[in-house]
């Protein structure tokens, strides 16, 4: 967070969500078209890239030196990354699909979840799914933690901040349960309440995965990564819907125990005194 800018949060997710929503219902009606080549995405991919686009607009804008080279530093600063964390965030996402599988068996879940998926739950046109899997990490992250969470964080404390955020991030997702063989358009129609649950669980992902960044310098790398191995691990193996609910069960849990073990730097109003003193000197001015 820069001391001497003034974040602008609520022009920066108003401009994302319009823009995202724009061309993401354009993307849903060019999807149930008569187009083999699935040619959506060329729709769907500039609003997947908006969150990235409009932080970089912003940083870029705003002529503040301090501003770009925070952020600058925190996108190619490999030594912000914390090798002893490092273990911590790797495992995570895989540890928890285990487990969510181990929990579902009581409940009649099959054994055969912990076999290596067919393929990929959904489709995307023309573009192969593991590649969107990594862009959809990376544009995303370049955007929430390239501007869009510190702008939160400059007005709230982590934990206030990490919430708004979780849930404006699961709300951004909405358009995808109208586009056709998208995965949330997928599970919708398999159950609506298997929809509902996708959205949950992007809350207490959220919330870690705002920690794991924290942790690391709030570097933008590490939140790529681990975003990127919640995608892989998403669909590395053949868990059912019903698992994906525990699944987000088992995460609440440990977003829970994170923020009970971090209670000083999820609560902390330390880093908002320079907001409050730039506000004054805002408001002399």
């Amino acid at each position: 967070m820069i001391p001497d800018y003034r974040y602008r949060p609520r022009v920066y997710f108003v401009a994302t969500f319009i823009v995202t929503y724009t061309l993401w219902f354009a993307g849903a009606y060019l999807s149930f078209q008569d187009d083999k080549s699935g040619l959506y995405m060329l729709v769907m991919l500039p609003g997947l890239m908006a969150p990235f686009l409009i932080s970089l607009f912003i940083i870029f804008k705003s002529k503040n030196s301090d501003l770009i080279k925070d952020f600058l530093n925190r996108l190619i600063n490999l030594r912000l990354i914390q090798p002893k964390v490092l273990p911590v965030f790797v495992l995570i996402m895989p540890l928890t699909i285990l487990a969510s599988i181990i929990l579902s068996l009581p409940f009649g879940g099959s054994t055969s979840q912990f076999q290596l998926a067919d393929g990929f739950s959904f489709s995307t046109g023309f573009v192969p799914v593991l590649l969107l899997l990594f862009l959809a990490a990376s544009f995303e992250e370049l955007g929430w933690r390239g501007y869009a969470f510190d702008s939160l964080q400059s007005k709230y404390t982590y934990f206030t901040a990490s919430i708004i955020f979780s849930i404006l991030w699961s709300l951004w997702h909405f358009p995808l349960i109208f586009v056709n063989n998208s995965y949330q358009y997928e599970i919708f129609h398999e159950n609506i309440w298997f929809g509902v649950n996708f959205f949950v669980s992007i809350i207490p992902m959220g919330v870690i995965i705002s920690w794991i960044c924290i942790k690391n310098g709030k570097s933008v790398l590490a939140a790529i990564l681990f975003h990127f191995i919640i995608n892989i691990s998403q669909e590395i193996l053949a868990i059912t819907q019903f698992t994906k609910c525990i699944e987000t069960v088992v995460l609440i849990v440990i977003a829970a125990v994170i923020i009970a073990s971090d209670k000083e730097m999820f609560f902390s109003e330390k880093h908002l005194a320079s907001e409050v003193s730039l506000a004054a000197v805002d408001s002399v001015v």
